[in-house]
């Protein structure tokens, strides 16, 4: 009698056990399930917020082509091959823009496999970068031509407020420009590594 007492001890005892370890599992499998959700919600809204600043940027784009025509056409008589210029570049930048745009803008982008999103992701991450490569050429040709127009059609000076102005909002618009490109850069990199800590985790 005292064995089988035992026995039926010690068998109460382990399916007490197995059923506080099934409940912890569950547990886990929960609190796992909850993190992904968490993470991909964050993944999501910093990808949202990435492509709210390419749509700015196009839009400003595109508004810029008729704008310049009336500053540096009609108000300061600069040459039309430089608006051109200007207009070409400014849709070159538009083009890549929407181009990168779409590794961002799947709405079902964060429900993918994780290791596309992640492909996408490193992908847009460096066409962003590499766009400097042009980006960064282009405009200094931009403010060299913009220097010898206005020296052109000033009277052969650069003392004037027109040129001051310009140079200042070029100044402050390339710096304005490399912080929204790092901080691009930095989220592109912050969903990469929550992606790789998902990944790592199952």
């Amino acid at each position: 009698m005292n064995n089988e007492f035992e026995n039926n001890k010690q068998d109460m005892e382990l399916e007490s056990m197995r059923q506080q370890l099934s409940t912890l599992k569950n547990k886990l499998n929960e609190q796992e399930i909850v993190n992904d959700r968490l993470i991909r919600r964050s993944m999501k809204n910093t990808a949202g917020n990435i492509n709210r600043k390419y749509n700015i940027a196009m839009a400003v784009g595109l508004l810029m082509i008729p704008y310049t025509y009336w500053v540096f056409i009609k108000l300061s008589g600069f040459s039309f091959a430089f608006w051109l210029y200007t207009c070409v570049f400014m849709l070159l930048c538009v083009g890549a823009t929407y181009y990168n745009r779409r590794n961002i803008s799947d709405s079902n982008l964060m429900t993918n496999n994780l290791l596309d999103v992640r492909r996408r992701m490193a992908r847009a991450k460096k066409f962003d970068a590499n766009w400097l490569f042009f980006g960064v050429p282009g405009i200094l040709l931009f403010m060299g031509w913009f220097m010898y127009d206005t020296y052109q059609t000033q009277g052969g000076t650069l003392n004037n407020p027109f040129f001051w102005g310009g140079c200042i909002g070029g100044i402050i618009g390339a710096v304005i420009g490399f912080m929204m490109h790092f901080k691009t850069q930095r989220q592109y990199q912050e969903i990469i590594d929550q992606i790789e800590d998902l990944t790592e985790e199952d």
